[in-house]
C-alpha cells in the first residue's frame, strides 16, 4: 500500500488517461496537457498541496498515425489493452501511482477515454483504497450521473476545474463537507449528491501561466520537447449551436476574453524558453474581431519572430482578417466544414454553405504561407447515400493542405446524441468509450445499410490519407525549422543541452 505524507504534504496527482498509446505505445500525445497545466497551476498558488502532473499519452515518439491504421488494426489492439490491464502501459500508470503516494487522485476525462479512466481509476484503488479519486474534464461535466456509476470513483467535476479543484481540496485538507463546494457530485451515504452549478471564471487573466509550473509538477519533464508547451489559449466559450458538439456545455457559448496585454505575456515568456511557434487550442479563434485586431497588431509589435496557429470558424472569416493574422505570423489555420451537403450542414446547425466554405479555403491559401487543415465528419443520423457522396467529393475538391476526418460519433449530453436514442441508434448499454471518431463500429446511419457505410466510410479514408501524404507539408516544415531554432536559443540562454 501506499505511504502517504504528514498533513502538512497532502499530495494530489493530475492525470491524463492513456489513450492513443492503447492503439500503439509509440503513439501519444508529446504535450503538456492545458487542463493539467491549468489545474496544477492554479492549485499550487493557492494551496498548499503538492502536485504532480503525469501525461500517460506521452510517448517521446514522433511516430505518425493514419486513419487507416486507428480504424483497422489499431482498433484491435486499443480493444486487447482495455482487456488486458495487466502490463504495458498500465504498469506505468500504476508505477506512477505509487511512486507519488497521492492523497487524492484527478483524472481528465473526455467521451472516447472513459474506459481508460475507469481503468485508472481501479489502479489507484487497488494501489491504496484510501486514495480520493476525482474525475473532471468535458465527460463528466455533460455525463455526470453516468459517470458516477463508476464505484471507483469518488468525486465528479463539473465545468471549469481551476477555482473548484481549490475549494475541493481545501475542503478534503480541513475535513469540512464536500456538499459546500460548488460543481461536483459525489456519494455521500451510498447517495450520489449534486452541488448547484459553479459560476464560470470571470477574469481569465487571473489564472497562472501553466509553463510556468511545468518544471516543478510535470513528471519526466526533462524528457519532454520544448514543442510540448507550445499550446495556449485566448478565448473560452463558443457561441455557436453545432448540435454534435458539447463544447458550450463545458464552457458556455459566451466567448471570455484573456487580456490581450496577458496573452502577449504568456507568449513572450514561452518566447524566452526558446520557442518560435505557438498554437491557439481555442474551440473558435477570432469570435470578436476587435479583439481580433488587436491581439494582431499585439503580436506583431512585441512577439518579433512568432509564428502561430488557431482554429477558425468558416463565417469569422474575410480577407482583412486573414491577411492581419498572417502579418502577425499566422502559418496554420483549421477550418471546420465537416459536411458537403448543404442540407446536413443545416441540419447539424453549422450555420454555414459549402459555396461559403469552398470560397473561404480558397482565399486562405490564396493568401499564401498559411498551411491548411480542414474538419469533415461522416455519419450523421440524417446522413443518406448522397450526402456522404457529396462529402466525398468536397474532401477532394477543397483548396486545403490536409484534412482531419472523422466517424460521427454522437456524445453524451448533445442533441445528436438524444436524437439517436429517440431513434433506437442508441441501446441502454452504450459504452462510449468503444465510439470515437475513428472507430469501427461507429455506425449511426439507419438511411444506410452498414456495409454500404463501411465501404463508403473506407472509400474517404483512403482519400483522406493520401491527400494528407502528398500534401505542400508546409506546416511540418515550419515546426521542425522552428524547434531547431528553439533548440538553438534555449541551448544559448541556458547555456545546457535538452533533448529536442
Amino acid at each position: 500500500m501506499a505511504q502517504h505524507q504528514p498533513q502538512n504534504e497532502r499530495r494530489i496527482l493530475l492525470v491524463e488517461p492513456p489513450f492513443y498509446r492503447l492503439y500503439d505505445t509509440r503513439f501519444g500525445v508529446n504535450i503538456f496537457p492545458l487542463s493539467l497545466g491549468y489545474l496544477s497551476a492554479a492549485i499550487m498558488s493557492r494551496t498548499s498541496w503538492k502536485v504532480q502532473a503525469y501525461n500517460a499519452e506521452f510517448s517521446g515518439q514522433q511516430v505518425g498515425i493514419s486513419i487507416d491504421f486507428l480504424m483497422k488494426k489499431g482498433y484491435k489492439s486499443y480493444l486487447n489493452s482495455l482487456e488486458n490491464t495487466s502490463g504495458g502501459i498500465w504498469e506505468e500508470v500504476k508505477a506512477a501511482i505509487a511512486d507519488f503516494a497521492p492523497d487524492v487522485l484527478g483524472i481528465t476525462c473526455k467521451s472516447q477515454n472513459f474506459a481508460s479512466v475507469r481503468i485508472v481509476a481501479r489502479l489507484a484503488k487497488e494501489i491504496d483504497k484510501e486514495i480520493i479519486v476525482v474525475v473532471g474534464g468535458p465527460h463528466p461535466s455533460m455525463d455526470g450521473v453516468n459517470v458516477m456509476k463508476c464505484p471507483d470513483i469518488d468525486i465528479c467535476v463539473r465545468g471549469e476545474g481551476e477555482e473548484t479543484a481549490v475549494e475541493l481540496l481545501s475542503a478534503i485538507d480541513e475535513g469540512k463537507d464536500w456538499g459546500d463546494v460548488s460543481g461536483i457530485m459525489f456519494r455521500k451515504n451510498g447517495d450520489v449528491c449534486q452541488t448547484p452549478p459553479r459560476s464560470y471564471i470571470g477574469d481569465l487573466d487571473s489564472l497562472p501561466f501553466p509553463h510556468e509550473v511545468a518544471p516543478e509538477v510535470l513528471k519526466d519533464y526533462s524528457r519532454y520537447p520544448l514543442t510540448a508547451f507550445h499550446r495556449i489559449f485566448a478565448i473560452r466559450g463558443c457561441p455557436f449551436n453545432c448540435s454534435f458538439c458539447g463544447s458550450r456545455y463545458v464552457w458556455s457559448r459566451r466567448a471570455r476574453h484573456r487580456s490581450v496585454e496577458n496573452v502577449v505575456r504568456q507568449i513572450q515568456s514561452l518566447q524566452k524558453m526558446g520557442l518560435t511557434f505557438i498554437h491557439f487550442d481555442d474551440d473558435t479563434f477570432g469570435v470578436n474581431k476587435e479583439y481580433i485586431r488587436d491581439l494582431c497588431h499585439a503580436i506583431k509589435s512585441n512577439c518579433p519572430g512568432l509564428t502561430w496557429g488557431s482554429e477558425i470558424h468558416v463565417n469569422l472569416v474575410d480577407r482583412e482578417t486573414i491577411g492581419l493574422m498572417k502579418s502577425a505570423g499566422c502559418v496554420f489555420l483549421q477550418l471546420g466544414i465537416e459536411s458537403g451537403s448543404n442540407r446536413m450542414l443545416e441540419l447539424i446547425r453549422k450555420g454555414i454553405t459549402v459555396e461559403k466554405a469552398l470560397s473561404v479555403c480558397e482565399m486562405i491559401k490564396g493568401v499564401g504561407g498559411i498551411h491548411l487543415n480542414t474538419f469533415f465528419m461522416a455519419g450523421f443520423p440524417q446522413e443518406t447515400e448522397e450526402t456522404l457522396r457529396d462529402t466525398c467529393n468536397v474532401m477532394e475538391a477543397v483548396k486545403c493542405d490536409s484534412i482531419s476526418f472523422s466517424i460521427f460519433t454522437p456524445y453524451p449530453g448533445t442533441e445528436l446524441f438524444e436524437l439517436c436514442k429517440e431513434r433506437g441508434l442508441i441501446g441502454s448499454d452504450f459504452d462510449i468509450s468503444l465510439y470515437n471518431h475513428q472507430s469501427p463500429n461507429n455506425y449511426f446511419c439507419p438511411n444506410i445499410p452498414r456495409q454500404k457505410f463501411r465501404e463508403l466510410v473506407s472509400e474517404m479514408v483512403r482519400l483522406v490519407d493520401a491527400k494528407n501524404r502528398r500534401g505542400t507539408s508546409l506546416f511540418r516544415r515550419v515546426r521542425e525549422l522552428g524547434l531547431r531554432e528553439s533548440f538553438r536559443r534555449f541551448k544559448q540562454r541556458m547555456k545546457v543541452g535538452r533533448p529536442a
